[in-house]
């Protein structure tokens, strides 16, 4: 299962952690990590290309790690927008990913 964890501090998300499988399918035909890994990688991307020093982000075999270091507005947009795709996606597949 893919578990996603938030850590906020006054209302506002500080860090996302990812970690896990979803083991809906064999690793390379799984279309709910490959979801996730869409969702979290273009939100990712887009974040860093318009500032490259608003969050610190790490991968690495089972677990991604953001950490939200300017909380502007554009910034908080986009990981807002990402953890409610996250959050459709794990009302579509609740045996797969859930929130912790």
């Amino acid at each position: 299962m893919i578990k996603v964890s938030l850590k906020k501090d006054n209302n506002n998300i500080k860090e996302i952690n990812i970690t896990g499988h979803a083991e809906y399918s064999e690793i390379g035909k799984d279309i709910v990590c490959s979801a996730v890994s869409s969702i979290v990688i273009t939100t990712v991307n887009g974040i860093l290309g318009i500032d490259k020093d608003s969050i610190e982000y790490n991968e690495n075999s089972n677990k991604i790690k953001i950490v939200i270091v300017k909380n502007d507005s554009i910034t908080s947009k986009l990981i807002l927008n990402m953890i409610s795709l996250l959050k459709e996606l794990g009302d579509d597949y609740p045996n797969n990913i859930k929130f912790i």
